[in-house]
């Protein structure tokens, strides 16, 4: 009965319940932990490694500027400035140099964010803009997970791969330029250089695509001008925007521009020849507004038809005076190519003996520069070359006038031009007032038919205009722009002191 007693009592005891509650409870939750510990583990690694990605990228891209070596550079600082760490995955701790990732570079992306890498792959330096980082899978064990698989009767699991991706990109944001592009010769960067004179002519017009030397304009849909001088021109912004001096423009990406069509008779030579105190068309009231000031030196080989002061209708040349020569190979079209891009090389003794004969007094038909101002500093870069010259005319005209003196004579008073403007009352007082910077565009891989999108800038280019803007008597009429590259602007070092613009480096992530 005692043991029937005993049995009963123990059937009816609760005390121990709870034991068996926390019992089963703790296994389930040691369970959750030991997961929770190992996706933490992966959530971790996955964080480490993708920022590591990211900061690889982001150094790579960052060297994608479209010179020839972008790419050995882009290789090489992904390689070299980046190290970082991963804390639980399998294998070395330190995350560093090739071994870990692999580059690949495109030259566009897709349109959606959705859409495969893949389609526009590259491995030409020069169209190379956005590098694709793909590391290294790092194997994870997932010990504790494992673990608690097998209690649960399963048969537990080894390591999992942890992956990471990054894109980014480069591009400039360019400001306060002018809305003017053209298509640059092949090969540019070895055969373009300071000194060389372009001929750029209006070009494309309709359904013809574009070749070397052809020039057009920047849609104003991304210059926005709401605060500078352009700002309540109406319908001559653009006219406005390529003449006025200290213009201010919005900041626009130079990754994809965008064309704008149509050859705009009546504003192409009229906007840029303001600059040689020529007014005419749409800017022929403008001529004493010192926001459409000339240059301090307008010497252009022409003078008014009838003896007037002021060219704002037909003009003819003068005796005494030449302009800037061109390059020898254009004149004579022997340059190569399209004949429109020239190797320097310019009659520079035939302008010295035109404009300068009478420099040392004596008529004899042989000009030199002995009584112009030497360059000094930075300006050396431009010895022999014709906006060398320009500036050397200029300060001649400021420290050391003819005799008697003429404080406003850059060549002799008695010739048709000084040098000065004579139909303006105003005049700028920086040189490079004669200056443009142009947008230069790889042709070659973008075709440009009237207005054309994403548009990419390839290298800007900062141009001296040696001669005002002509046009021919084709209908509607081909316009002519003369000039002689002296600078890159964008590009520290390369000639590009003081012609205007503001450029900045962008280099972000885009996946």
């Amino acid at each position: 009965m005692r043991i029937r007693s005993y049995i009963t009592q123990f059937c009816k005891e609760e005390a121990g319940t709870v034991a068996i509650l926390w019992g089963s409870s703790m296994a389930v939750l040691l369970g959750f932990l030991a997961i929770t510990l190992d996706v933490g583990r992966l959530s971790s690694t996955q964080s480490e490694l993708q920022a590591f990605a990211d900061n690889v990228a982001l150094a790579a891209a960052g060297e994608l500027d479209g010179k020839n070596d972008a790419i050995i550079r882009a290789t090489n600082a992904a390689a070299s400035m980046i190290s970082d760490s991963q804390t639980f995955a399998n294998g070395s701790s330190t995350l560093s140099g090739s071994t870990d990732y692999s580059l690949i570079f495109h030259s566009a992306l897709p349109a959606s964010d959705l859409a495969a890498l893949g389609a526009d792959v590259t491995t030409v330096s020069n169209r190379a803009r956005f590098v694709q980082v793909v590391l290294t899978p790092k194997s994870l064990n997932m010990s504790l997970a494992s673990a608690f698989n097998k209690m649960l009767g399963g048969n537990g699991f080894g390591t999992t791969d942890v992956r990471a991706e990054a894109t980014a990109g480069y591009t400039q944001a360019a400001c306060d330029i002018s809305p003017l592009m053209f298509c640059l010769p092949p090969n540019w960067e070895n055969t373009l250089g300071v000194g060389d004179q372009i001929l750029l002519r209006s070009g494309g017009g309709g359904s013809s695509a574009w070749g070397p030397g052809n020039f057009g304009f920047i849609d104003l849909a991304t210059f926005q001008d709401t605060s500078g001088v352009c700002a309540d021109e109406g319908g001559n912004k653009l006219a406005c925007l390529i003449a006025a001096q200290s213009n201010i423009t919005q900041c626009v990406l130079t990754n994809g521009l965008t064309t704008e069509p149509g050859q705009k008779v009546g504003i192409t030579d009229a906007a840029f020849n303001v600059r040689f105190d020529i007014f005419r068309a749409v800017l022929n009231g403008e001529k004493n507004n010192p926001d459409f000031a000339p240059a301090p030196n307008v010497i252009k080989g022409i003078k008014p038809n009838g003896g007037s002061a002021c060219i704002q209708g037909s003009e003819e040349p003068t005796v005494a005076t030449m302009a800037l020569g061109r390059d020898l190979c254009i004149d004579a079209g022997t340059c190569g190519g399209s004949n429109r891009f020239g190797n320097g090389v310019w009659d520079r003794p035939g302008y010295l003996d035109t404009n300068h004969d009478l420099a040392d007094g004596i008529a004899d038909g042989i000009g030199t520069d002995a009584h112009l101002p030497a360059l000094t500093g930075s300006n050396v870069l431009y010895a022999g070359t014709r906006y060398g010259m320009y500036l050397r005319e200029i300060a001649y005209g400021n420290t050391s006038p003819f005799s008697p003196p003429n404080s406003d004579a850059i060549l002799d008073p008695s010739l048709p031009e000084t040098g000065r403007p004579m139909c303006s009352s105003q005049m700028s007082t920086n040189p490079a007032r004669r200056v443009i910077n142009a947008a230069g565009v790889d042709c070659s891989t973008t075709t440009i038919k009237g207005s054309t999108s994403n548009v990419p800038v390839t290298q800007f280019v900062s141009v001296f205009l040696t001669e005002p803007v002509g046009s021919d008597t084709s209908s509607p009429p081909s316009f002519d722009i003369y000039g002689e590259v002296v600078g890159f602007p964008d590009v520290a070092g390369g000639g590009a002191g003081g012609f205007g613009g503001i450029f900045r480096d962008v280099v972000q992530l885009y996946r």
